[in-house]
Order: structure tokens, then sequence, then C-alpha cells
């Protein structure tokens, strides 16, 4: 088991090279980037008869950059050299820890990540929890009722929320309880006065502010695992050895608890892994919505503003989580099915 983790952990190197560089290649050919943004700022200036943010005063011709300063802006950039080359440049910064700097507010992007990724995991943690912790009793209590009253009413509902992309609940949510009946604030994560507020207060305003978000969150991922714990239960529950316990005088409740749920759970432990990229990074969407100054905001923004140095800074830590999350899903399932053996 030990050279297969081992074998999974070094096959992150060339998956993360490969996911890496195509972003990395689609960044330099986008148009619109921090070269195109900054002739085009030169150009409303020299429209306007002012200076442009560069510090170049401009006389109102048809290219207010010279074409040495247009250079210097791609060197500065580091659009001055191949792709390839500029690639492995920033992956050699990156192995120093060094994510870039901000090409829209030239801060470290490091800092910009780091500063609003608690505000993704506070999401992304209740949200998880809220979704293994209901979606699993839900899964057990609609295979148990199959073709019930119950099976049917919940089927209903958990396909209507699967028939609604989250942003689009949050935005219905914020029309219905904030704008229409005033009961949960517009967005953000506590309100203007918040330092003001008694803790009692604090928590209460953390509370208004954290209910539709998650919500919006819980819309997605509660419907597929609702009906992946139940198809995969009942499919145990339908199996001999199942059969075989309960005809030797076994409970049918012991039958579950004690036989089917371990294997039913298999498939949920295949996700939880790759759960902890959404964690972190959070929604770009729903953080949006709700204006949640969260990494996906963040990210939304970067890729709005086109701040390629943000946009690969959130790509590499996504997509460490995904990959490493990938291994911890293989962990789960060692752990619950014994028979597992990575060779």
């Amino acid at each position: 088991m030990t050279a297969y983790f081992i074998r999974r952990f070094l096959l992150i190197i060339p998956t993360f090279i490969g996911v890496t560089i195509i972003v990395f290649i689609i960044t330099r050919f986008v148009p619109g980037g921090p070269v195109e943004r900054m002739i085009a700022s030169a150009h409303l200036a020299a429209a306007s008869g002012q200076t442009t943010s560069a510090g170049i005063s401009q006389d109102g011709g048809n290219q207010p950059l010279s074409e040495d300063q247009i250079n210097q802006l791609k060197e500065y950039y580091g659009f001055d050299k191949p792709v390839i080359t500029s690639y492995f440049l920033w992956l050699f910064k990156v192995l120093k820890g060094d994510l870039g700097t901000s090409t829209r507010y030239y801060d470290p992007v490091w800092d910009m990540i780091k500063s609003r990724m608690p505000v993704s995991i506070y999401f992304g943690l209740i949200s998880m929890i809220l979704i293994y912790s209901i979606c699993i009793p839900l899964g057990i209590a609609k295979a148990v009722k199959h073709k019930t009253a119950f099976d049917n009413i919940s089927s209903i509902a958990v396909f209507t929320g699967y028939a609604i992309p989250g942003w689009v609940a949050g935005a219905l949510l914020l029309f219905l309880l904030s704008f229409h009946f005033e009961i949960f604030p517009f967005g953000g994560l506590v309100s203007d006065e918040f330092e003001n507020f008694s803790l009692y207060m604090k928590i209460y305003d953390l509370f208004l502010h954290t209910v539709l978000p998650v919500i919006a969150y819980l819309i997605g991922s509660f419907t597929v695992m609702t009906l992946l714990m139940k198809n995969s239960l009942m499919d145990n529950l339908a199996t001999d050895y199942v059969k075989t316990a309960v005809a030797k005088g076994l409970s049918f409740k012991k039958a579950i608890f004690k036989h089917a749920l371990q294997n039913s759970l298999i498939p949920i432990a295949t996700s939880f892994g790759n759960n902890i990229s959404l964690i972190v990074t959070g929604s770009f969407l729903i953080e949006t919505v709700f204006n949640i100054n969260g990494m996906g905001l963040l990210g939304y923004e970067a890729i709005i503003e086109r701040d390629y140095p943000v946009v690969l800074g959130i790509l590499v830590i996504s997509s460490l989580l995904m990959m490493i999350g990938n291994i911890l899903s293989d962990v789960c399932v060692a752990l619950i099915d014994p028979r597992v053996k990575f060779q």
C-alpha cells in the first residue's frame, strides 16, 4: 500500500505541470491582458488629454505609447519571452513559494489568496458537514422506504433542487427573503456595524449572513449525495449476504447497519476527498451573487479583469487540493472496506 501511495504522490508532478501549462498558455493568447489594458488606458488618457497610469503624458496621437514603451510593458509583465520559457520561470517561482504579483492591484498573490481563504473555508466546512449529516440519513430513509409517499415526496424536493443551479437559487433567495420580505441581509459576511455589536449580536449577525449562501451551496451536492446513498444502499440490500442474514433471524434494522451500510458508504467515501477543493476555494458564482469576499469571488474578479497571476495562483491551490483529495478518497475507501488492497 505504501508503494501505491508513493506512486500516486509522484503522479501529482506531471499532472500539475500538465494542468498549469495549459492554462498558462491560454492566458498568453487570450486578448485583454495587462499590456492591452495599459494600452487601452493610454488611449483613454490621450483622448482626454490626461496622463496615463504609467506616468506618460500624451499628445493625442493614434498610438499614445511608443514601441519601446510597449516593449517595456511586455518585459515588466513577462510577456517578452517565449511561452514555454515564461512558464518555467513562473513554475520556478512557484516552487520557491512565490505566486507572483497581481497585475491589477499590485499585491502579492499569496497574500490576496491567504486573506480570502478563511471565508471560503468557513462556508465550505459548514456546507460539507450539513451535506453528509443530512444526505446520509436521508438516503438511508429513502432506501428503506422505497416507493412510499415519503420517498416520492422527498424525491420531488431533491430533484427540484438539483434542477436549479446554486447561483440561480441564491439570486432567487436574495430577491424573496432579502429584498421582498427583508428577513436576511443582502450579502456579505457581516454587517457594516459588526465591530460595534455585542457577542450575541455578532453571532446572530454572522448566522443571518450565513443561511442563504449555505442553502445555495447545498442545493446541487445535496441531491447527488442523497441519491448516491440511496441507490448504493438499495444495491447492497438486494445482495445475497444481506438476504441470508435476514433469513437466519437477523432483524432488518441490524442487517442494514451491521452489514449493508458499511459497503454502501464506499461510493460516498470516493467523493469525500474531492470536496476538499470546494471547501477551500469556494464557489465562483455563489460568492459573486452574495458578495462574499472569499476565494471564489477573487477568482471570478481575476478572470474578468484578466489578472492572470491571481488566476494561476488560485489554479495552483485548487489543482493541488484536488489531486491530494483524490488520494485521500482512496484512503477513505481503504478504511471503510478492508477488502481493498492497493498494489
